[in-house]
């Protein structure tokens, strides 16, 4: 398909790959209370030294050919893969937990601007992340990863930590285009209008992209996203902003295949079993934002949200095991209405004479779903498995105390969140199975930080929290009564120090989780597996090699992960137990800048019993440049898999039956891209 701008109402661009990147930020524990952001989203700070940043440079200044690598930019022990070639939500993998597609096994929080992204009860997996597709890189002002459930205002899905994406205001130039194409017929576009008004920042965005993937079935991906923003500044103390957020998705998709018909030259590995693979979804959000700041550092910040989605998704895992005539296709249906409050109150004071940080807070999110599960041939349901509307209700209170000690020297925090859930279920295929009832569950958190004194700028920490996830409201209909919240007790204590150009950090962590969930496609349930523990280490380093190049990597180790009172003992499976990163950058030289990229993970258990049945593992290197040729004016050229490295984005073990071949059970994975070239240029017009 040829590249046309007109077809992309002027296709534009995103950035090329880590240019300008900054080395990776390493734990610092400078302030001993947490700022006030300048930003209207509520974004609290813990005082605990386990954060990572990401700032805009390295999402505008980056090529994405596919949404999903949003995530490689945050690495930070992040593993993250494609089940279907970039079409549908990414499974995440965490210190040795797999958290499906974000929201199982303790979770990992994702939230835009204080809206979160996580579905609960979603058609396709709880707390899927599917509306992350409609993020777009260039808007991204600042990516912070809390590594663990430290923070108190944060709930549900926070039990393996939490990323919040922090949107720009505005943008530095009135008009921005961004156009780039590559390999696999792959065209993205970008293009934003940011007017300067006296005591208004302010945006409209469009970015459109198409690709066909590697795959012998054409991807046909086609994405379609428009953002806005309006912040009125009313005078120095008073803001209130209105963001709005629309984005559409369609994807066809080649599924997770069987490896042994890939071994045996039967099946191409980018190749399909099922035609009527695929997926569309639409989604929209509007959201409104107010602060105020009352003297003597004390602020109300309060916003609220209203998104309306739709997903329709097509899978078969399973091919014709159950069904040898029709097959096991399954359509996944959701149709949801969500609602949300936040509001955060801070005030600094003193406790024995000394400054102490004060904040407290409450949430409420609203969830009212249409779900269904259809058995399907082609695109076409020819039956009715799951009907049901869902209503799930979350209200929360948290408050958190942070105390500055010994001139800063030391730095204690302690905080609590209470959460309380309605999970309402009417089931409309077995009406008897409808049901409500409610659950809610205390998370204390705890922090303290010694930094050995000025001239030695190493710092001690130690840090414990609770964290929640909630299992699917449709669990009421498999065990009425039972447990719906599961806890995640993270305990964590390292060291951190930063001398002139050279930043390192180590850390010993230590979780122990209620229960595992499993997610069971088949019949849209959730399957609990027992409690669960899992220890390691996880390190990172920074160096400035010059003031223009500069190295960062990070190690996650997970010495073992296991279910807890197993008896010969069970391991967690689906999850690495070594994950790696590391980058060269170069930045502003010259009018050159780039970064070549590593990512690794190791080969990991598929099976918690036998120990033969394992997903290879993989190292992928990345390559962007981006040349300056005037001001307003960047071209970028990128290589993702620079090496054509083969190897599979995700891998499971399950019984399947392809047509004409014997049931069984085996691996079956998603390849990854190879060898990707992605080429672009920017225009910058009218700075302000």
């Amino acid at each position: 398909m040829a590249f046309s701008p007109i077809r992309f109402i002027l296709p534009l661009l995103p950035l090329c790959r880590a240019i300008g990147q900054q080395p990776a930020t390493l734990p610092d524990v400078k302030p001993a209370i947490p700022p006030l952001h300048t930003s209207i989203v509520i974004t609290a700070k813990p005082i605990e030294p386990s954060l990572d940043y990401r700032n805009a440079a390295v999402f505008q200044e980056t090529l994405f050919s596919r949404d999903d690598q949003v995530f490689h930019q945050l690495n930070a022990g992040l593993n993250a893969g494609q089940h279907e070639g970039g079409g549908k939500s990414i499974e995440i993998r965490r210190f040795g937990f797999n958290l499906d597609h974000g929201g199982v096994n303790g979770g990992l929080k994702v939230l835009v601007d204080n809206v979160q992204q996580n579905q609960p009860s979603q058609g396709h997996g709880q707390g899927y992340l599917g509306s992350l597709k409609s993020l777009t890189p260039e808007l991204i002002q600042e990516a912070r990863l809390i590594n663990g459930p430290f923070s108190p205002e944060y709930g549900d899905f926070s039990g393996l930590g939490v990323v919040h994406i922090q949107l720009r205001e505005s943008l530095p130039d009135q008009w921005t285009v961004r156009m780039q194409g590559g390999s696999f017929h792959s065209q993205r576009g970008f293009l934003a209008f940011s007017p300067d008004i006296r005591a208004v920042d302010s945006f409209l965005a469009y970015e459109g992209s198409h690709s066909d993937g590697p795959f012998i079935r054409p991807l046909n991906y086609r994405r379609d996203n428009l953002t806005a923003n309006f912040t009125r500044r009313l005078d120095e103390h008073r803001s209130f902003a209105v963001k709005m957020n629309g984005g559409r998705n369609d994807y066809d998709s080649s599924g997770q295949i069987p490896l042994a018909e890939v071994d045996a030259g039967r099946l191409d590995a980018y190749g399909s079993l099922d035609p009527g693979d695929g997926g569309r979804t639409r989604n929209g959000t509007v959201a409104g934002y107010y602060r105020h700041e009352l003297g003597r550092g004390a602020m109300w910040k309060v916003d609220a949200f209203l998104a309306r989605s739709l997903l329709d998704m097509y899978s078969n895992f399973t091919f014709f095991l159950n069904d040898p005539v029709n097959g096991d296709g399954i359509q996944q249906h959701d149709s949801r209405l969500q609602q949300g409050v936040n509001a955060q109150y801070s005030r600094p004071h003193r406790v024995l004479g000394r400054i102490s940080l004060l904040t407290a807070g409450g949430n409420f999110h609203a969830n009212q779903v249409n779900v269904g599960l259809f058995p399907r041939v082609g695109r076409d349901p020819i039956g009715v498995t799951t009907r049901a509307n869902v209503n799930v209700g979350n209200g929360a209170g948290y408050v958190q105390e942070s105390l500055s000690l010994l001139g800063d020297r030391l730095q204690l925090s302690g905080g609590l969140r209470w959460d309380v859930f309605r999970f309402g279920v009417r089931d409309r295929v077995t009406p008897e199975w409808s049901a409500t009832e409610w659950q809610g569950s205390f998370q204390p958190k705890a922090a303290i930080a010694y930094t050995l004194s000025r001239r030695i700028p190493v710092t001690l920490h130690a840090n414990y929290g609770r964290g929640i996830s909630s299992t699917d409201a449709r669990s009421l209909t498999q065990a009425p009564g039972g447990t719906k919240i599961a806890t995640t007790d993270f305990y964590q204590a390292g060291a951190a120090g930063r001398w002139e150009r050279v930043g390192v950090s180590a850390a010993f962590f230590w979780i122990d989780r209620s229960n595992e969930l499993v997610y069971i496609a088949d019949d849209g349930s959730l399957e609990f597996l027992g409690p669960s523990r899992a220890y390691g280490v996880e390190t990172k380093a920074s160096f400035e090699i010059t003031r223009r190049l500069s190295f960062s990597g990070g190690v996650t180790k997970v010495f073992n992960s296991f279910y807890r009172g197993t008896s010969p003992r069970i391991y967690v499976d689906r999850a690495p137990q070594f994950v790696a990163n590391a980058g060269l950058t170069l930045s502003a030289w010259r009018g050159w800048s780039g970064s070549l990229r590593m990512r690794a993970i190791n080969r990991y258990r598929l099976d918690g019993e036998n120990p033969t049945i394992a997903a290879s593992g993989h190292t992928v290197v990345d390559l962007s440049v981006v040349r300056r040729i005037r001001r307003g004016l960047d071209l970028n050229f990128a290589i993702d898999n620079v090496t054509d490295r083969f190897y599979y984005e995700t891998q499971n073990y399950l019984e399947s039956r392809p047509a004409g071949r014997p049931a069984a059970f085996g691996i079956h994975g998603t390849p990854g891209y190879p060898l990707t070239v992605t080429v672009g240029i920017a225009f910058r017009f009218r700075g302000k």
